[in-house]
């Protein structure tokens, strides 16, 4: 099994896609992370239901986030 922090390490200044607890989905550009899975993505989109925009930078809490994919 491979472990959150090891994806984290591996997508740093990539895109990656974050599904939160509320069943957003967040696809941004990596910058930063710490051992709490707290994230910071730029260039940010967010998806919920149908709905898309443009969010930025976002700073991320890891205990919001379910799933963490690379893209």
């Amino acid at each position: 099994m491979v472990q959150p922090l090891q994806i984290l390490e591996k997508s740093l200044n990539k895109k990656i896609s974050v599904i939160l607890k509320d069943n957003r989905v967040l696809v941004g550009t990596l910058v930063g992370y710490d051992d709490y899975m707290n994230m910071v993505l730029e260039d940010t989109e967010e998806t919920q239901g149908e709905q898309v925009r443009r969010v930025g930078t976002v700073v991320l809490r890891g205990n919001n986030v379910v799933t963490i994919a690379p893209q």
